[in-house]
């Protein structure tokens, strides 16, 4: 029978084990495989000073405030700063900008430029937006697993919209690697996925990837077979409430493709009506099928026949005018696979959708593997080729790059900022200006060295001590968005 000094006597054992496995367990821990590692607390863990937690009171604050702003009390004009849109109302459109009206709008972290020229072909762009003359633009916003889901872009397509016009979602994958609360994407069985944003896809022997880095085909499968020859497919897409009502207002649904060996027959369904038929062209690597919408659905299928599957590069949900903000989120990506991309098709394509901004947001998935400062700059000098090509292939875009976020990695009983992170940082900055291109420092806008845990505390980002939540990504494409503002503003005053 046991009795409580048996307990107690238990406890003190095991607390004597534990100590001195902490004693002689090995710091750098026992490699079991790839994936699994084993560690255990060494004994000055126990008892070392817990590091103290950035405080981020001051930057939520400011995310809230540009959370709150409405159209109406960011536009005023160029020539006063006082004075609103009633009057500006008998003067040219030109006269309205969009700067921060209340003075405690500041950016906490501002966009760096090298000579205050890497936004220049945007903030025209923009300018001719509200003039009125100029086609719709796209606004493409590549990046990892952080913007999955639209988180970030999502934010951002909702003010630009609100700002500068313009109705959709803009550009979708056939088969997203994640879900979005935004658009709901269903295939029927037998369609296939090919990559080179990870890596080249194997199976593949051209380099005809698209703007998305990807492209999906339907193949032969016992569910979609019509007969021993022909094959028939669909897939349908439905657009929630969830993107706002610039993003279920638009006109058009179209689909880009290429790559066909056959003529492919195709059905488009507006809800349940029938709205047009007809065959997609065989050959070449760059077509455009368009349709109209604007039934009152907001739920779209296709359906497929034919002999071969064409490769689809995207389908787009937009409007003829304004802003489309396209979420291209790669998972896994670290930013560095535009060379295994056709340079002729993806000029094809920045130059039909009339690319005006390129927003590359990585470095999170190259961080873990970099354990020197040689590493930090290689991956940096990657990047500045992959800049390069993009500047050729896409001459009247701007071009900003979000540097990395801050990620922590458990040290001890706590988790601290990787090691080599602001290294890394550095040396992407200076590539990115070196290359006449914009910078954004995210690391720096979270609060730095350390600020993840205060994120996670405050529910703004994961467990993983990576990722932002679906909270903390609208706080920091708030600030994100204050800053270009900013930026948009003092070039306002350059052309008044």
């Amino acid at each position: 029978m046991f009795k409580p000094w048996h307990s107690f006597a238990f406890g003190i054992l095991l607390f004597l084990l534990l100590g001195l496995l902490s004693f002689v367990f090995p710091v750098n821990g026992i490699f079991l495989s790839q994936y699994l590692e084993l560690r255990f607390p060494a004994a000055g863990d126990l008892f070392s000073e817990t590091p103290v937690k950035k405080d981020i009171s001051k930057i939520i604050a400011a995310a809230n405030e540009g959370e709150e702003l409405t159209p109406a009390e960011l536009m005023v004009s160029s020539e006063s700063a006082t004075a609103g849109i009633s009057a500006t109302r008998d003067k040219p459109k030109k006269s309205l900008a969009i700067v921060p009206k209340r003075k405690s709008l500041q950016p906490i972290t501002s966009i760096q430029q090298r000579n205050q020229s890497a936004l220049r072909k945007f903030f025209k762009a923009l300018v001719d937006l509200r003039n009125q003359s100029s086609p719709a633009v796209h606004v493409l916003h590549y990046g990892d697993s952080q913007i999955e889901g639209d988180r970030i872009t999502d934010f951002l397509r909702q003010k630009l919209q609100s700002q500068f016009g313009g109705e959709g979602p803009g550009l979708l994958s056939l088969m997203p690697l994640s879900p979005s609360r935004i658009n709901k994407i269903s295939t029927a069985p037998g369609w296939e996925r090919y990559t080179a944003f990870a890596g080249k896809d194997k199976r593949v022997s051209h380099s005809n990837y698209g703007v998305l880095a990807g492209f999906n085909r339907f193949s032969a499968s016992k569910k979609i077979t019509d007969t021993s020859s022909t094959l028939t497919t669909s897939l349908s897409v439905t657009t929630t409430r969830f993107g706002g009502p610039a993003v279920m207002s638009y006109k058009k649904f179209k689909l880009f493709y290429g790559g066909a060996k056959r003529r492919t027959w195709c059905e488009f369904y507006d809800g349940p009506a029938l709205m047009a038929a007809d065959s997609l062209s065989a050959g070449g690597v760059f077509a455009v099928k368009e349709f109209n919408v604007g039934n009152g659905s907001f739920t779209h299928s296709i359906k497929f026949r034919g002999k071969d599957s064409p490769d689809f590069y995207a389908i787009s949900l937009e409007s003829d005018h304004g802003i489309m903000l396209d979420n291209i989120a790669l998972r896994g990506s670290s930013g560095t696979f535009f060379h295994l991309i056709n340079q002729v098709q993806l000029k094809q394509f920045y130059d039909y959708l009339n690319v005006k901004l390129i927003i590359l947001q990585f470095g999170g998935n190259a961080l873990p593997a970099i354990e020197t400062e040689e590493m930090a700059l290689n991956y940096a000098s990657y990047l500045r080729s992959q800049i390069s090509i993009l500047k050729k292939v896409a001459p009247n875009a701007s071009i900003i790059f979000i540097g990395p976020s801050d990620m922590s990695i458990k040290s001890g009983m706590e988790y601290v900022t990787y090691p080599f992170l602001e290294l890394l940082r550095d040396a992407i900055k200076k590539v990115v200006l070196e290359s006449d291109c914009a910078f954004y420092d995210m690391y720096d806008s979270m609060g730095g060295y350390n600020s993840m845990p205060s994120w996670v505390d405050e529910k703004l980002a994961a467990s993983d001590y990576t990722h932002f939540s679906p909270q903390g990504a609208r706080k920091i494409a708030s600030l994100f968005y204050t800053a270009l503002m900013d930026e948009y503003a003092n070039y306002l005053k350059t052309i008044d």
